[in-house]
């Protein structure tokens, strides 16, 4: 049965001020809606607890049905950027890969030159360096000395002066040794000193530990050619370092003082490798005894006397 213009109208009149009403009043109606469902729940807790799991049971396939589709978009999103992350990353490799080629070309040729160099210098091979890992168990650092603690001593072959590697390079020299257990002195150490050479330049000097994230190069050339971002590594000299192990980077150059920056990381130091690198010890020469020597000055002697 349709409806006339007259009675649509009245309809619509009528409408008009019912809306404005509840736009005006929903506010209090609201809360007056929230207070009889709170009195409710208070009166009794196990009715409202029944009629909101009948609820979320009525609507729950309504829900389950609406969220497949969106679970299904959101699952083909991330394929398609996993897809494009894998793709980038690949490229990456790709590119990487081939670098790595170049240099590993370039590191035979270099070796074979080495080896070829070492056989007509003759040069002597450097000692044999044996390797001792052990676990950092405790952190002793305060704010006057910087040194850790290693679950591996004596027994495991440990002797003071072992140099302490990461994979990242130098942090310290083995101080003091128990049966058990070693106490590792840091690079940062104010008794830390480490015979070090600048890479590029070739420049010497001793890596010198003040307690400070950044240790400083000590006993510089006053003319040195260093600059930030030129790499340290360990000198050899004194025979206890192995030569040529990274230490860190010339992190800044102030009013004449150089400050290295190390690899190592001391917020993620786990485990430790301890070298043993020792220098053959020198060989005295060899001195004639003293019958030896009264029978040549003897014959000395005899041979002057017998000249005309």
């Amino acid at each position: 049965m349709a409806l006339g213009p007259r009675t649509g109208g009245r309809i619509s009149r009528l409408a008009v001020p019912l809306k404005a009403w509840l736009h005006r009043f929903a506010f209090i109606l609201l809360m007056i809606g929230a207070a009889v469902i709170f009195a409710a729940g208070k009166a009794d807790i196990l009715l409202v607890e029944r009629a909101r799991i009948a609820i979320v049971d009525a609507v729950s396939p309504v829900i389950d049905v609406l969220s497949r589709p969106v679970a299904a978009v959101s699952e083909t999103v991330r394929n398609i950027k996993s897809l494009s992350d894998l793709y980038a990353e690949n490229a990456r490799l790709r590119e990487e890969n081939r670098r790595l080629l170049h240099w590993q070309q370039l590191a035979r040729k270099l070796d074979q030159e080495n080896a070829r160099f070492r056989r007509l210098l003759a040069v002597r091979p450097e000692p044999r360096t044996t390797y001792i890992t052990g676990r950092v168990f405790a952190d002793k650092g305060g704010p006057f000395v910087r040194t850790l603690l290693v679950n591996a001593g004596a027994r495991d072959g440990v002797s003071e002066g072992f140099a302490a590697v990461t994979e990242d390079g130098l942090i310290g020299m083995v101080a003091e040794v128990g049966e058990r257990v070693s106490r590792i002195l840091l690079i940062t150490d104010l008794n830390a000193r480490i015979p070090v050479v600048i890479e590029g330049s070739r420049q010497r000097a001793i890596l010198a530990g003040d307690n400070s994230p950044q240790p400083v190069l000590a006993f510089l050339a006053q003319r040195a050619q260093i600059a930030p971002g030129d790499r340290v590594v360990t000198s050899g000299d004194g025979g206890v370092l192995p030569p040529g192990w990274p230490v860190g980077i010339v992190a800044s150059l102030h009013e004449g003082v150089a400050r290295v920056q190390p690899f190592a990381d001391w917020n993620r130091l786990e485990y430790v490798t301890l070298l043993r690198y020792r220098m053959p010890p020198m060989v005295p020469l060899p001195q004639e005894d003293d019958g030896a020597e009264k029978g040549s000055a003897a014959m000395k002697a005899d041979k002057k006397a017998r000249k005309p």
